[in-house]
């Protein structure tokens, strides 16, 4: 049986699995449906959703990160041990990627249906958007993508935090998961726009390192003006700042009743 930081790490790839399975799940039915099936607020509904679930089969056991900055984040402001870091990351990562494949397993007939049998990234007929975020047309790499994802994930640790400090209206421990759920639906609903509001590294790497084996091929790495760093780099810096900003405003102007959050 696994203990402790292997378990912890299992409960990690489970989350992170439930969660992409599901989110990209529903991007692959609307895509391949040509929007027959599907929607732009059955996605973001979904994403939400699936982060709920996620939380309920992780969430007892490894606190339910299912993404490396919020593991960064908790690590630099709510003293998550540092030898852990490793194992969440890297369980989160293989576990987006399992899911990937299996998103892809189930849709291979619709895949090619849709796109003749030839994998493109991007165009009428790219397909390699299910599985990760590129930027719109009206988006460039840096600055504007890597603003979207810092801005992003900063308001997801931001109110993640507030949700799970105990000094303020917190929800209990069975509503935690659709609050989270709701939150990420939130970020979606507003901020998906531009470059479909990438805040989970694990999310996207995994499925990315998908699809360049299954047949996308390099045009992973380089579409979109080599865009693939920011979705990484972007959400890591953003989940930084957001712990920042909410232990600035809040924590830091409490101390007297200053409780752990969690």
């Amino acid at each position: 049986m696994l203990r402790g930081t292997a378990r912890e790490a299992a409960a990690e790839f489970l989350g992170t699995f439930v969660l992409i399975v599901f989110g990209c799940g529903s991007v692959a039915q609307s895509v391949l449906s040509g929007g027959e099936v599907g929607s732009p607020m059955s996605i973001h509904l979904s994403w939400g959703l699936a982060v709920t679930m996620a939380v309920y089969c992780a969430g007892g056991v490894s606190g339910a990160h299912i993404n490396p900055a919020v593991t960064l984040a908790m690590t630099v402001f709510r003293k998550f041990p540092v030898e852990k870091v490793l194992p969440y990351v890297l369980a989160q990562i293989a576990g987006a990627f399992v899911a990937a494949a299996v998103v892809y397993a189930v849709y291979a007939d619709a895949f090619s249906a849709f796109d003749g049998g030839t994998r493109q990234v991007l165009g009428e007929t790219g397909t390699a958007g299910v599985f990760a975020t590129y930027p719109a047309a009206h988006i460039q790499a840096f600055p504007g993508g890597f603003v979207d994802q810092v801005a992003g994930t900063a308001l997801l640790l931001l109110v993640l935090f507030g949700l799970t400090d105990r000094r303020n209206m917190h929800p209990s421990a069975h509503m935690g998961p659709f609050m989270v759920g709701a939150l990420v639906a939130l970020i979606g609903m507003s901020f998906g726009f531009n470059a479909g509001y990438a805040i989970n590294p694990a999310r996207d790497l995994g499925p990315r390192i998908f699809t360049w084996i299954a047949g996308w091929g390099d045009g992973v790495w380089t579409a979109g003006g080599s865009y693939w760093w920011v979705p990484i780099a972007g959400p890591l810096l953003g989940a930084v700042i957001g712990g920042a900003i909410y232990d600035f405003l809040i924590t830091r102007n409490h101390p007297a009743d200053s409780v752990e959050p969690g």
